[in-house]
């Protein structure tokens, strides 16, 4: 009934857990999940869980904020996304958040290797028609103007895709969804501190909803502070659910349409 639209299943946290995680999706009738992958070193661990099982699907790309890694070439993320069951490219996009304390000091105008790296992929995703899974923090803006630079129009030929774990400003959400994009919403969503949040969530188009963890990261509230994992994932949908005022199996059904909508990804 559910789909989780984000998660790393191969970082450490989760990689050791994998039967466990995989039993506790099935209790949760969380049937699906798409692995992101976040550097080309990871990526060939990230297509093996997805050859592996039949309800598992891959990404490749390479995160904004990773650094003394791979640098992707158009290539690379063209001959992987060609792989069987490798449904989107990224996690990909912009990432200034803490950029003074975390990058020694820089400005934007030093970040110009992520917006590079950005644009390869939106190069990437548009040669091959695959989604991007969209990663922006601290930098709307440019991830903004960067994709409508790259004809991320919404029009015909636009790879589209989603932004993913979306903490952003309405404004923000509208341009996405302009050019075309789905919206995603994690388990912040459930936070106390999060009511702008869901004042966004409650303006999102139906049709353009998806939900994920980003586990191990970010596990909604009763679970806030542990290690997320996919079985959490109706935590945010029911957190839709009473936004929406409509029944959690509506959000269920209706985010996993629009996953197989997006990513083209059906469990045989």
């Amino acid at each position: 009934m559910f789909v989780d639209s984000h998660c790393h299943l191969t970082f450490p946290e989760l990689a050791s857990r994998l039967p466990e995680i995989r039993q506790a999706m099935e209790e949760a009738q969380v049937d699906r999940a798409l692995c992101i992958c976040t550097t080309l070193e990871e990526f060939d661990a990230v297509h093996a869980l997805a050859l592996q099982y039949d309800n598992f699907w891959a990404s490749v790309g390479v995160h904004p904020d990773n650094e003394g890694v791979t640098e992707p070439s158009l290539q690379d993320l063209v001959g992987r996304s060609a792989l069987p069951k490798v449904v989107a490219i990224g996690e990909t996009g912009l990432d200034y958040y803490q950029m003074e304390e975390r990058k020694g000091g820089r400005t934007v105008a030093d970040m110009e290797w992520q917006r590079e790296r950005f644009r390869t992929h939106i190069r990437a995703a548009r040669q091959v028609g695959k989604p991007l899974v969209i990663h922006t923090r601290a930098a709307s803006a440019d991830t903004i103007a960067i994709l409508k630079e790259e004809g991320e129009d919404g029009s015909a030929g636009a790879a589209g895709g989603v932004f993913h774990c979306f903490t952003e400003t309405a404004e923000v959400a509208r341009a996405a969804l302009d050019l075309g994009f789905y919206i995603s919403f994690s388990g912040i969503l459930t936070f106390k501190t999060a009511q702008d949040l869901r004042d966004v969530a409650a303006f999102v188009p139906l049709d353009r909803l998806l939900i994920e963890t980003d586990s191990p990261y970010l596990a909604p509230v009763p679970y806030r502070g542990k290690t997320n994992n996919p079985s959490y994932v109706p935590y945010v949908a029911r957190q839709l659910a009473y936004l929406r005022k409509i029944p959690v199996e509506d959000v269920g059904k209706l985010t996993s349409t629009n996953f197989e909508r997006l990513f083209r990804a059906v469990q045989t």
